[in-house]
């Protein structure tokens, strides 16, 4: 079993499952707000209450908002405290009570306004069920679960990944999946500087990235977080999502599309890691055609795949470096200019490395997918890593794939050993090739073209006896198949149909 932040661990699968049963008839895209708010909202109440007895404790204030903002902790006003909540469980107004608690934290805490969901009180939300809901979040204390102070934060991923897999296609507007996201971070490595996502979903990216640097007991605060959205529940979440980890980000003001409307023109970012819609069509109505993003040339208006990465090499600080996940077709198409395109940005010495990723890692589409890794200052100029990871993960049920914590290190130990000069390359998985030989492939980027095939074992069988026992076999498949013509010309004639 794939070892992964979705793996079930118990504490997590628990308030799934009580998620779970305030659905009714609810679609998955509704309740998932309702769900995460509730979560949001324990927690920073629990939070608060463990502040406010250490305060009493100490004979100091405990309503003083100061002694709770210093420690990064929401102050939260008197009537949207969990008591008045809880006390409220199984009254018919209980959804008034949750709305009216989020417009008062909101109004206490800045960083909130205009973030919390207020649609407790609707009619389609059953009330019993979330009276129900109420009562567990009542009896679990979330800061006791775990060794770290990221319990929620967990929860909040597991439930995002929950809903991913319920909602399938529409899914792909605010999650990216924890593996690959792992992935660009592990490669990329965001110790400090500025880290951006153009089109940021839940934040899953900030996430990653702060949690590589507590991993490697680096600094949270030295990285500065940029990001927008062109949907605004989906940013919403997100920035749920980072105020929960105390992860202070620049989101802009408000949603906006980001090849029309930039919300950060003049940023110059050390890491970029994305996952921009896959094959976007209908993104430029004509008005962007002269927009100096377009270095490499103007990206087809039915694909906005080159679009993303000109965008992003646009706000690429002189080292900087990126981390984005494209559809297949990026590494190869030339329709629609795309192809010279991406030759110059070869050329240009832009492209570290590109990998090839295994299928069924999205909930939201069977694309096949590529990462690529560019970089401002490549350590190996005039030369790209290609790893072919089709067949790594795991299978974690017949429709979903996961990479592994060991398939994610090897990839990076690829990486750290390209960087430093001493890569071999290994058939089938991994090679370091020149500008030159990108060039005698027409600039084709697909990793199949420059790792090989994998060696296959010797199974000790000899070349004589494999082939009698092989041409056997297939002669008997032509015999089957031979019958199943025949039954199929006999069911199509027996309804008047001959062949």
């Amino acid at each position: 079993m794939a070892q992964n932040d979705t793996a079930s661990i118990g504490f997590e699968q628990k308030i799934w499952g009580a998620a779970d049963i305030l659905r009714g008839n609810m679609d998955a895209a509704e309740y998932k707000h309702v769900v995460l708010g509730l979560i949001f909202l324990k927690f920073i109440s629990d939070r608060f209450d463990a502040r406010y007895h250490e305060l009493a404790g100490e004979n100091d204030d405990p309503e003083d908002r100061d002694a709770y903002t210093e420690k990064n902790i929401f102050f939260v006003p008197p009537q949207a405290r969990w008591s008045v909540i809880c006390a409220a469980a199984h009254k018919e107004e209980i959804g008034t009570v949750i709305d009216d608690a989020m417009r008062a934290i909101e109004k206490e805490n800045k960083r909130l306004k205009d973030i919390l969901p207020k649609n407790y009180a609707r009619g389609e939300l059953d009330k019993r069920r979330l009276g129900n809901i109420v009562d567990l979040f009542t009896n679990i204390q979330m800061m006791q679960h775990g060794t770290d102070k990221d319990i929620l934060g967990r929860t909040y991923e597991y439930c995002l990944a929950k809903f991913a897999e319920q909602e399938g296609k529409r899914a792909g507007e605010f999650y990216t999946p924890s593996c690959v996201v792992r992935t660009l971070v592990e490669v990329l490595q965001p110790f400090k500087g500025r880290v951006y996502d153009p089109c940021c979903g839940s934040a899953g990216m900030f996430v990653q990235s702060a949690e590589f640097v507590h991993s490697h007991s680096g600094n949270i605060g030295n990285l500065s977080v940029y990001g927008q959205d062109a949907n605004p529940t989906t940013r919403k979440m997100a920035l749920m999502n980072l105020a929960i980890r105390g992860i202070e980000a620049n989101l802009g003001g408000y949603n906006a599309d980001t090849f029309h409307n930039d919300l950060h023109p003049a940023l110059k970012a050390d890491f970029i890691l994305a996952n921009p819609p896959f094959n976007l069509s209908d993104w430029n109505d004509g008005s962007l055609n002269t927009d100096q993003r377009w270095k490499y040339g103007l990206p087809p208006s039915g694909n906005a795949n080159f679009a993303w990465l000109q965008h992003m090499i646009h706000h690429l600080a002189p080292g900087g470096k990126i981390g984005m996940v494209l559809a297949n077709g990026s590494l190869s198409s030339q329709s629609g200019g795309e192809g010279g395109i991406r030759r110059k940005i070869v050329e240009d010495d832009l492209v570290e490395g590109i990998i090839a990723m295994p299928a069924q890692l999205f909930y939201t589409t069977q694309i096949p997918v590529s990462l690529w890794f560019i970089s401002r200052n490549k350590k190996q100029k005039g030369k790209t890593l290609f790893i072919d990871a089709r067949r790594m993960g795991t299978m974690v049920n017949r429709r979903l794939r996961e990479m592994t914590a060991e398939d994610i290190a090897r990839i990076a130990a690829a990486f750290k050993t390209f960087n430093d000069g001493t890569l071999e390359d290994v058939q089938g998985f991994c090679a370091a090739v020149t500008t030159e030989e990108i060039a005698r492939q027409d600039f084709i980027l697909t990793p199949g073209r420059y790792v090989g095939i994998e060696e296959q074992e010797e199974d000790g069988e000899p070349f004589e006896e494999k082939m009698t026992r092989l041409t056997g076999e297939l002669s008997e498949m032509f015999n089957r198949s031979h019958e199943l013509e025949d039954e199929i010309r006999k069911r199509l004639g027996a309804i008047g149909y001959e062949i």
